[in-house]
């Protein structure tokens, strides 16, 4: 526990005053209507929607989670969640301009767009509730998880403490400021969680027991943790933290804010943009800034933790009153930050919850738009008055932000919560990237995968089913439970898409009339309504599908190489941060001429 000076206790003051301030001043224009709420009028600029989606994604759990898997296996374990980049490259430069074009509220609402009568319908409410309820409460608990150890090691606080002192002024401004509020304050948020994990990197590593970068990298508990990629001679490290996420993950996977073909509160933001460039210029500032620079200073305070705290441990005897039920390796995080001075504590202190209440307010505000657009508006009472659903948006804020906060309880670690959505998420994804391209994807399609993977994730983690099937010396090795969930999920979904009705040929008209995908998976579409005399295709618009694929392998190698130029510099490799710089360079402009072509097929 940390005693706060008064200038610490200030500045957390302040900032929680300019926090509700901004939620109670814009609470007026945003609760005119359920489109204000959710999506401010839908003419956001690039910029301030991309520093909000950096923003939600900080969170409290993430540096947590970095300094769990850091500390267990290395830098190069993160490849679990850098490889997600893919992911989110191909929402910019090919799914961006097409959730736009949808002009749908919520991304759920995209169900009764794409797929047609009750199937549709049931789709639509069941994963505004399963997504919305269910896995928003889940990622809200490990947000909340995080912040309960923070409170608990660096204020001495109980749970319920911490879940009181921040769930509350958060849940206010929410509940109050509607998607304005949220992106607004975002603005804020962003530059003082920088700010704070910048400044307190820079702190610890300097502190005499570690003594700076070169001793640190020096110090056996961290020597041989420093490598940004897996060791090539260990097998199924390589497979485990690399292949699988490269090959198999990033497309496959549901997670969220990594969502295959967009989706999510990533997908709301795109929604809410002016138009299709700045929905595209949000994602690409969101995706470098996730990847490729912003993950160093919790990386760089992990390893500094592995020299004060080497084990869990030295992790208990420094904070004897943590609950055992709470004890890990992701307490490291909080741990180090109780070596500030005054002042930087105060500004850690304000960051940590500044990335606490981004990431809650924005999953509350995208959650209860699912369960007021597409279950409430649509189950309950078709002709509720814009009043009566930004009422409902208000209540529903409340109880998710309740839900999550009850089942932080019983969590441990946010590794635990990571593994529990990518496996449930598994073997998803490729819909999610094909239902746009290929006409013969239905409802059933989804419903079927949504199912399969659920139940086969769950069989696959029961101790009857997965320790005979998985595990050295088995039936399969342990990293082949991800792959044999997707590939199992994929064929049922197959399976079912070919043995059920494709969608009415009105349905499938009027979606490729609105979103103009392209591509031969619509040419049947498109021969059919020319047979009945129906133009559907927009001769203006080109397919940009082909250049959004090649920029996106270009973005990747640009974005791919400015993280590792980071990691190389504050490693002192300077030689290789110099040749890294090149190929930055040369793929950056050829990004930008890709870019230019994609705008002008937009336009």
């Amino acid at each position: 526990m940390v005693d706060l000076s008064t200038l610490d206790i200030t500045l957390i003051v302040i900032f929680f005053a300019i926090t509700l301030f901004i939620g109670i001043y814009v609470s007026k224009q945003s609760g005119k209507s359920s489109a204000e709420y959710f999506l401010s009028g839908k003419n956001m600029p690039w910029w301030l929607l991309g520093v909000s989606m950096v923003a939600t994604t900080f969170s409290t759990d993430t540096p947590n989670f970095v300094t769990d898997i850091v500390r267990k296996d290395g830098v190069s374990a993160n490849w679990m969640w850098w490889a997600f980049l893919i992911t989110g490259l191909l929402t910019v430069f090919v799914y961006a301009k097409l959730w736009r074009k949808s002009n749908v509220n919520t991304d759920i609402e995209f169900y009764e767009l794409r797929y047609g009568g009750k199937p549709a319908r049931f789709l639509r409410g069941f994963r505004a509730l399963y997504l919305g309820l269910l896995f928003n409460v889940f990622a809200m608990a490990g947000v909340t998880l995080a912040a309960i150890k923070i409170g608990s090691i660096m204020l001495g606080l109980q749970p319920w403490e911490t879940i009181v002192y921040a769930g509350t002024v958060t849940v206010i401004f929410s509940a109050l400021g509607g998607f304005k509020g949220v992106v607004y304050t975002d603005f804020i948020l962003f530059f003082t969680a920088m700010a704070g994990a910048i400044g307190a990197a820079y702190y610890l590593v300097n502190l005499p027991e570690v003594g700076g970068l070169d001793a640190l990298f020096a110090n056996e508990n961290v020597a041989d943790k420093l490598s940004i990629l897996p060791d090539f001679n260990d097998k199924e490290a390589l497979i485990t933290l690399l292949i699988i996420p490269l090959a198999v993950q990033w497309w496959s996977s549901w997670y969220p804010g990594a969502e295959p073909g967009g989706g999510g509160y990533i997908a709301q933001r795109m929604l809410a943009a002016k138009d299709e460039n700045h929905a595209i210029g949000a994602t690409f500032f969101f995706n470098i800034m996730h990847y490729a620079l912003r993950p160093w200073p919790w990386i760089i305070v992990a390893l500094a933790s592995l020299v004060i705290f080497p084990d869990i441990a030295s992790i208990q005897e420094a904070f004897p009153n943590v609950t055992q039920d709470k004890l890990g390796h992701d307490l490291a995080y909080s741990a180090m930050l109780t070596k500030l001075p005054s002042g930087l504590l105060g500004l850690v202190l304000a960051s940590l919850v500044a990335a606490y209440m981004s990431t809650i307010s924005t999953h509350l505000n995208w959650g209860s738009s699912y369960i007021v657009n597409d279950f409430y508006k649509q189950q309950v009472n078709k002709n509720a008055s814009e009043k009566e659903l930004v009422k409902v948006g208000r209540i529903s804020t409340v109880v998710l932000m309740v839900f999550s906060a009850l089942f932080a309880l019983y969590l441990q670690n946010a590794k635990q919560l990571f593994d529990i959505i990518i496996m449930f998420g598994a073997g998803t994804g490729l819909i999610f990237i094909l239902r746009w391209f290929w006409w013969r994807i239905n409802a059933w399609s989804e419903i079927s995968a949504m199912i399969v993977s659920g139940a086969v994730s769950l069989l696959f983690a029961s101790q009857s089913i997965g320790d005979k099937l998985f595990g050295e010396d088995l039936f399969m090795p342990s990293w082949a439970k991800f792959p044999m969930v997707v590939l199992i999920t994929t064929i049922v979904w197959l399976v079912v898409t070919f043995m059920t009705q494709p969608e009415t040929k009105d349905v499938l008209q009027k979606f490729y009339k609105r979103t103009q995908p392209g591509g031969p998976g619509w040419s049947k579409v498109i021969n059919d309504a020319e047979q009945s005399n129906i133009n559907i295709v927009d001769s203006k618009v080109a397919w940009s599908v082909p250049s959004g694929i090649v920029a996106m392998l270009v973005g990747c190698v640009f974005i791919y190489s400015i993280m590792f130029i980071t990691g190389n510099l504050i490693y002192g490799k300077y030689f290789d941060a110099f040749m890294l710089l090149g190929l930055a360079i040369i793929s950056g402009f050829i990004l930008i001429k890709l870019w230019k072509k994609i705008k002008a097929n937009i336009l």
